[in-house]
């Protein structure tokens, strides 16, 4: 059993990691929040009364949205400790099993990750950028170096990501520890200069400005949403840090530097109003502001990382559940199972993000696309709390209807303020969204409609074992015979038998199983059939956080007659060719996007972690 001591150590590491991952994000909002409001596409006129309202519903949107909603409500729904739209999903899905729901809880969590890859790319382009425009504060003749200097910046992120962040990890908690620090400094000198702005802790100022500018106010929910971007990150690393360590920096450091900040910039304004030109740069003397953008760069860079990292997670979870095909997905820590890298995904994200900076080429303009994606996933992940809230926590209907539903109300009022920035840039996020949820759920049913196609051709084990199995020669050794279904006969099996004649001494069927939980023990992970004559089905169990690796879990069987030496042993693996029939299980265009994805996937061999020098593959084509 641990120390007092050695608990309370880890217990601060985990605080330290917290900081330098799961809140860069939110943490660069003051970046461009403040100024978006006055200064963008449906600015506010600066005057006391506008200000104090704006700082205010700036507050109790981070207080409702993230305190209340992430922090003490959502962050309750773990899926066995991960969180996250698809852990989510998988924890929804398992609850409305067999219900009429059960199609419209999966459309709303594929969405709600779809939504996210649209997020992934505008939060680069728009933290670097914002950083690197206070090199316009230093001087105005600097602003042609703005764009390629972003540039820069975002080619060595993009290009660090396959080399790990295991390196340099140890620096992104104190980095943005000093970076919290500064927002809070920053914010309380400002604020010394006048004390009066606190009063807009009031929420009453916040409905004042709503009831005395209704239109402009509700334009203005869409910058004001922009001090939260990032808040679901809360959740979604959940399962790296935990729920305690997450809540401690939340409210010991994070949420108070941001508050002290958003409120300086508010005193800055009622102070000098010609200071909107970029609020949160005119906070620091001259003297500090170079170094000042400098800190905020390295801050971005981090926030950035944060986001890239939770793509690759994401398209992981999504590789394990069934919604993407099997991609390249290479492990760059050797301590740390969650640090990954997955090529596709980052240089997809780096064209889309470098495409971004050039076409908006500043951050106002880059802050009409944001919001929409992050407003969109907070209204699905309410929906979806709410399933576990009644099912699993027993809350009672007079806690979940109005607790709840206040909080949709809210998200529902931020997605439609930023709705009407579609037209402005809103579009490409949507866009990005739309893209995704084709390509998760076309390969999801093309997978359904191959196995039912195979399953049709399928012989039945037993009728295999007594027609087909006395007559063929057998020899020596083990054949292992992969299959994605866990019952007939593979048609692996069936190829090498029309093609060599021959059977092995032993012969197992060996199927990959994806479960709804992120982890699965290593008691769990197999169980072993004896279907007599010398053949075996095997079923190999791996978490949507896990990486398969075959041989690793066969090393490990112990059963009655088998035993495995991968020396001695064969893999056989079918490659399905796809052709579209008529008429087709899903839309042509759609079964021609699957079959791509098909021949564009990452082989089984590769994937699963077989040896090369071990495997015969075996082609087969399949009309779905």
């Amino acid at each position: 059993m641990p120390s007092g001591r050695s608990a309370s150590k880890n217990v601060n590491g985990l605080i330290l990691g917290a900081i330098g991952v799961v809140f860069g994000d939110i943490g660069t909002s003051p970046l461009y929040a403040m100024k978006e409001t006055f200064a963008g596409r449906a600015p506010l006129t600066v005057e006391p009364a506008t200000v104090l309202g704006v700082v205010s519903l700036m507050f109790w949107t981070i207080m409702v949205l993230v305190t209340i909603k992430y922090v003490a409500v959502i962050m309750r729904a773990d899926n066995r400790g991960e969180g996250g739209s698809l852990a989510l999903l998988a924890l929804v899905i398992d609850l409305t099993r067999r219900s009429r729901l059960t199609p419209v809880v999966t459309a709303l969590g594929i969405f709600a990750a779809a939504l996210f890859y649209g997020d992934s790319m505008i939060t680069p382009a728009i933290s670097v950028l914002s950083a690197v425009e206070g090199l316009e504060v230093v001087a105005p003749e600097l602003q042609s170096y703005v764009i390629p200097v972003t540039i820069a910046v975002l080619c060595g992120l993009f290009w660090f990501q396959s080399r790990g962040t295991e390196t340099i990890g140890s620096l992104f908690g104190p980095v943005m520890c000093v970076w919290f620090a500064v927002l809070a400094f920053l914010g309380v000198i400002n604020i010394l200069h006048d004390p009066g702005v606190l009063a807009a802790l009031n929420p009453a100022y916040g409905a004042a400005l709503i009831a005395q500018h209704p239109w402009q106010s509700f334009l203005a929910l869409g910058a004001v949403f922009l001090a939260v971007t990032g808040g679901e990150a809360l959740y979604a690393d959940m399962g790296h840090f935990g729920r305690v360590p997450i809540r401690l920096a939340w409210f010991g450091l994070v949420l108070p530097a941001l508050v002290l900040n958003y409120f300086g910039q508010a005193a800055l304004l009622l102070h000098d109003p010609t200071t909107l030109e970029n609020p949160f740069y005119r906070l620091a003397p001259e003297w500090a502001v170079v170094p000042l953008v400098g800190l905020a760069t390295a801050a971005t860079v981090i926030a950035s990382q944060a986001v890239i990292s939770g793509a690759f997670s994401v398209a992981h979870q999504a590789v394990q559940l069934g919604y993407l095909p099997r991609m390249a997905i290479r492990h760059t820590s050797s301590s740390e199972a969650g640090q990954i890298y997955v090529p596709f995904t980052n240089w997809t994200l780096f064209f889309a993000v470098i495409g971004l900076v050039l076409a908006f080429q500043t951050s106002s303009h880059l802050a009409a696309a944001y919001g929409i994606a992050v407003a969109g996933t907070m209204i699905i992940s309410t929906i979806m709390i709410s399933f576990v809230a009644v099912q699993v926590w027993k809350w009672s209907l007079w806690l979940v209807v109005p607790l709840l539903g206040t909080l949709l109300l809210v998200d529902t009022l931020f997605l439609a303020s930023n709705a009407l920035k579609i037209s402005q840039g809103g579009w490409f996020a949507l866009a990005i969204a739309a893209t995704s949820f084709i390509t998760l759920t076309t390969w999801k049913r093309g997978r359904g409609l191959l196995l039912q196609a195979m399953a049709e051709k399928t012989m039945p084990i037993d009728e295999f074992l007594r027609i087909k199995e006395p007559s063929v020669p057998r020899v020596r050794n083990t054949a292992v015979y992969l299959t994605s279904r866990p019952e007939g006969v593979p048609s692996a099996l069936l190829h090498n038998l029309k093609h060599n004649q021959i059977l092995h001494e032993r012969n197992v069927l060996a199927t990959v199983v994806a479960t709804e939980i992120p982890y699965v023990d290593d008691s769990d992970r197999t169980t072993v059939s004896d279907l007599g004559k010398g053949f075996y089905r095997i079923l190999i169990r791996y978490g949507f956080m896990e990486r398969p690796d075959i041989p690793a879990a066969l090393r490990v069987v112990r059963h009655d007659g088998l035993m495995f030496d991968m020396d001695r042993t064969t893999f056989f693996v079918s490659r399905e060719t796809v052709l579209p029939r008529l008429p087709p299980g899903m839309a042509v265009w759609r079964e021609l996007f699957f079959a791509w994805m098909m021949r564009n996937a990452v082989s089984a061999t590769d994937f699963f972690r077989i040896p090369p020098e071990r495997v015969v593959e075996l082609g087969t084509q399949v009309e779905i």
